[in-house]
């Protein structure tokens, strides 16, 4: 087609490996009864996971053994058992189960044997980077985990393991002050892209400073909104606002606006024109993958969005928004800071890797980690303490025996196509809560039907190495908003600096953009957008994605000189299918559970330990925050330990 041709489709990046996402042909596993789960190597587009591009995240080859044991296609029984014993096995190498290896043998000392198996190619679960080689130049971006948020807020167990791997928030701050004033000193900063399917005809508006998020009379003149809805937008970004709930208490008002979604507090009660909605439709997507319409306006109050002024309100009662693990709707209060490495939290993880295997990645300091190379060939060596082994999907736990005198449990994972068995006298279970039900299926049912409460939700960070950043420079902006488009959001990255690792300074240096896209289905209850969301994100191909991106960047940053087909040197889709933890929410949820630290919660209900078994993850806190990983990494250990020292519990 010829528009393609346009869109530089047919030029040759790293990418078109994939057929619907998949490259692994049916039939790979040589394992009776597991043909379907077409669980073979992954496609090797580069022999350096962080450089591979194409479809990331939960790559092919990730999951697909995962689904046959969910349709129950797998013999377990078949598995081939080794000889191996560990002291301890943990299912998952993300940041809550590297960190489960580090407290455990900080507790236990650091000769025990400690197996972490994880089902992608790289370590990290979410916490994962991108890497480009453009004109010579090494671009690094977060291709999950973006930010340490808040940390002066972190709990103790997370500051200890920040502590504990060299992590010096303060001295990374002083390093990159300018960067920090990089985009700004340009004269950058947001813009809105209005898409000709939804408003007649493309424009981008750069927003004016001064007004709310440069929503000044200048900005909406500029926009396609009638005259009635730039009154509305000003009215509704106004400290002037009218009491859209008279006559009731401010703890009505809270109780109204528990209730009640951001979409429907601005449509039918704050009553603004509905273009105005389109600036807010995406609103909490970033922390829920859902958006407005499954979104408590008292959350959207608690965080400063725009429509609430004139109810003035106070602060939240005690207990509200409980300033624990990640906060209620798994947030913390708002912090001083938030602290974003080049590569988001991939840094935190190559830092416990670190820690863990020496070997296994040089440098000294957190600065090294710009530029440190890692060696996947020194994961997994026999003889060594810990061992990190990848493309590793755990497919069943139980105990050997009798649930109370078990002194070990089995782990069957497939790897290679082959089911194999190894021996934990412990095992930690960090991967996802809705997955544990069908691993550990001896648990009990009560806990086995929390654990599954939660669904996941879906989103997708997309990176895009391109040459320049010259289109952006001349159009003014940073970053753009694109609420009706493929991609919600498209923005330069995070200006920062690691080390050797420079951020790129003028418009002339190749850089990374770092798009995103939440695969929500508005007007379905937040579990079922989830659901919906996830199914159409794996039927997705990375040929339609590149064909949106290609698309979108050249529309947006056209009138800038963007070419996609000369500008866009390559393209990492990070699809996470099961992405963010599960977080309640009081439009769907009991009130106790969205806004207090309720143990009838269905993820305090579920991270009890059975026997051998204890569980750490984000989704055991109901908050995909880093901090909350850590803590219920703490957690488990704890639990682990104490069922060392006492085996048949306390007397």
């Amino acid at each position: 087609m010829s528009n393609d041709r346009s869109l530089g489709m047919d030029r040759s990046i790293s990418r078109r490996d994939f057929v619907n996402g998949a490259s692994v042909a049916v039939g790979a596993l040589g394992v009776p009864g597991a043909a379907s789960a077409a669980a073979a190597k992954p496609a090797a587009q580069s022999a350096y996971p962080p450089a591979r591009t194409g479809m990331r995240g939960s790559h092919p080859g990730s999951f697909e053994s995962a689904h046959a044991l969910r349709d129950g296609t797998l013999d377990i029984a078949s598995a081939r058992e080794t000889d191996k014993t560990y002291d301890l096995v943990i299912v998952g190498g993300g940041l809550s189960g590297l960190a489960a290896a580090h407290f455990f043998l900080k507790d236990v000392g650091p000769d025990a044997r400690v197996l972490i198996l994880e089902n992608h190619d790289d370590f990290g679960g979410h916490a994962k980077r991108n890497e480009f080689r453009v004109d010579g130049k090494l671009l690094v971006i977060n291709g999950g985990t973006l930010n340490i948020e808040s940390p002066e807020r972190y709990n103790q167990w997370a500051k200890t393991v920040l502590d504990d791997i060299g992590v010096d928030v303060e001295r990374y701050e002083r390093a990159n002050k300018d960067n920090d004033a990089l985009y700004r000193s340009r004269g950058l900063g947001s813009g809105y892209f209005f898409d000709k399917e939804t408003w007649g005809k493309d424009r981008l508006v750069v927003a004016k400073p001064g007004g709310r998020r440069g929503m000044t009379p200048e900005t909406l003149a500029a926009t396609p909104l009638s005259a009635k809805a730039q009154a509305d937008m000003l009215r509704l970004m106004s400290p002037d606002q009218p009491d859209y709930l008279p006559g009731l208490t401010g703890a009505q008002k809270m109780e109204r606006l528990a209730r009640t979604s951001y979409k429907d507090y601005l449509l039918e009660i704050a009553k603004v024109d509905p273009q105005v909605y389109w600036f807010y439709q995406n609103s909490g997507s970033g922390t829920f993958c859902v958006g407005a319409d499954a979104m408590p306006a008292l959350y959207a109050w608690a965080n400063g969005s725009p429509g609430f002024a004139g109810l003035k309100l106070s602060a939240l009662p005690e207990g509200l928004f409980a300033d624990l693990p990640g906060g209620q709707h798994g947030r913390q209060k708002s912090g001083e800071r938030e602290v974003h490495f080049p590569d988001g939290n991939a840094t935190v993880a190559r830092l416990l890797v670190r820690k863990l295997i020496p070997g296994a990645i040089d440098g000294a300091s957190q600065e090294d980690m710009g530029l440190a190379m890692v060696d996947y060939g020194k994961l997994d060596v026999e003889g060594q303490s810990t061992r990190i082994r990848l493309n590793s999907t755990v497919v069943n736990v139980k105990h050997d025996g009798d649930v109370a005198k078990a002194t070990e449990a089995l782990v069957t994972y497939v790897q290679a196509g082959q089911l194999q068995r190894v021996r934990g006298k412990a095992v930690i279970m960090a991967c996802w809560n809705m997955f544990i039900p069908y691993l550990a299926p001896e648990l009990p049912a009560a806990q086995r039907e929390a654990l599954a409460y939660g669904v996941k939700g879906p989103l997708i960070y997309t990176s895009v190495a391109i040459r320049n950043w010259r289109a952006f420079d001349k159009l003014g902006v940073a970053r753009i908003s694109s609420p009706s488009s493929f991609h919600e959001s498209v923005e330069l990255t995070e200006a920062a600096s690691l080390g050797g690792l420079q951020h790129a300074k003028t418009p002339d240096e190749p850089i990374a953009l770092h798009l995103v896209k939440v695969m929500n289905k508005p007007g379905l209850p937040k579990r079922d957008q989830h659901r919906v969301g996830r199914a159409e994100l794996l039927a997705t191909s990375f040929e339609t994605f590149e064909r949106n991106i290609r698309d979108q960047l050249g529309r947006t940053l056209g009138a800038g000189g963007f070419d996609p087909a000369r500008d866009i040197a390559g393209i990492a889709v990070n699809r996470w299918p099961h992405g963010y933890a599960y977080t309640y929410n009081s439009l769907y949820d009991p009130m106790e559970w969205a806004y207090t630290q309720s143990p009838e919660r269905p993820c305090v209900v579920g991270r009890q330990p059975y026997g051998l078994i204890s569980i750490a993850n984000s989704d055991a806190a109901a908050s995909p925050h880093t901090d909350a990983a850590f803590l219920e990494a703490h957690r488990a250990v704890s639990e682990v330990v104490e069922k060392r020292v006492y085996p048949f519990g306390r007397l």
